[in-house]
């Protein structure tokens, strides 16, 4: 057990069932992502912060980044969102499939983002500088 099944695990069903596909969607599409407990919910981190998820009484919530929202806001419009937030309703299916392309989305983001920051540093010269007198 570690956190994020003790939070899962706080949840009555359905929400915990939905909780758990959940996990397990977002960690097919990430499989190489950190997870840990970050603003007191499940976070998924891979070259820096990728998305969250969180319970409440009607709804789940998905936090993807105002980028992973803006980039599928079409498919979002049936949803309450916002800038970096998406609300799911428990009343409808969880639409994993959309999660999963938000994932990727995310960690392509992600992963060209440090490759863009790895290039733009300077590289260090193995010369050994002047000495000392």
């Amino acid at each position: 057990m570690n956190a994020i099944d003790d939070y899962i695990k706080q949840f009555p069903d359905p929400s915990r069932s939905l909780l758990r596909r959940l996990r397990s969607t977002i960690r097919e599409a990430a499989p190489g992502a950190e997870e840990r407990i970050s603003y007191q919910m499940p976070g998924y981190f891979l070259e820096g912060r990728l998305v969250w998820f969180a319970a409440f009484k009607k709804h789940i919530g998905f936090y993807p980044t105002a980028s992973g929202v803006a980039a599928f806001e079409a498919e979002l419009a049936p949803y309450k969102h916002a800038t970096g937030s998406i609300q799911f309703p428990l009343d409808q299916n969880l639409p994993f499939d959309l999660v999963a392309r938000i994932v990727r989305f995310r960690v392509a983001e992600n992963l060209a983002k440090a490759k863009a920051t790895t290039k733009a540093k300077p590289g260090r010269s193995t010369k050994a500088g002047p000495k000392a007198p």
